[in-house]
């Protein structure tokens, strides 16, 4: 049975990194559920975090092949007691002058943020946790959601540790 893994991949920031890091998983048929990428702290080096639904085995193999593209300097799960992960949303939800402060106070009951207010929608951002994101989701959704972007998940690890840091040194 396979489960969602969080890797974390340091790579090199030069072009067709990404590409040839979503391939590998592709080839294999595994499916990504989420994929982000942005710089560090150290701007010759970004960040993959990528959620993929795998059984260990595999998992381990798609490491090693990882492992092996000259561009990546290093892979580390990300586990979920030992991480802090985040999501982004982005919803415009129908607001009419009958639901608009219901909408508005279950955006404050999830700390979310009004960014936009039109005559007839409002739209929020909100961040948490994939779980978080869900059920604030799901709360919106009887007022209408017209449109809805989310960003991929991304994390870091507990603690002082850095994993850029540590890369750097073992390279």
């Amino acid at each position: 049975m396979s489960q969602k893994h969080t890797l974390s991949v340091l790579v090199e920031n030069r072009p067709g990194v990404l590409t040839r890091v979503a391939g590998l998983f592709a080839r294999r048929g595994f499916n990504i559920h989420s994929l982000a990428v942005g710089p560090t702290e150290h701007p010759d080096i970004s960040r993959i975090t990528v959620v993929v639904d795998v059984d260990e085995l595999p998992l381990e193999q798609v490491t090693k092949q990882l492992n092996k593209l000259v561009n990546v300097i290093k892979i580390v799960e990300l586990e979920p007691t030992a991480s802090v992960q985040r999501e982004m949303l982005l919803v415009k939800v129908r607001a009419d002058l009958q639901t608009r402060s219901h909408v508005l106070e279950t955006a404050e009951l999830f700390r979310a943020r009004v960014i936009d207010v039109a005559p007839d929608a409002v739209t929020i951002e909100a961040t948490g946790s994939p779980d978080k994101i869900e059920a604030f989701l799901r709360v919106l959704e009887p007022f209408g959601i017209r449109e809805l972007v989310q960003s991929g998940l991304v994390g870091i690890g507990r603690g002082s540790r850095s994993i850029t840091d540590r890369a750097l040194r073992s390279a």
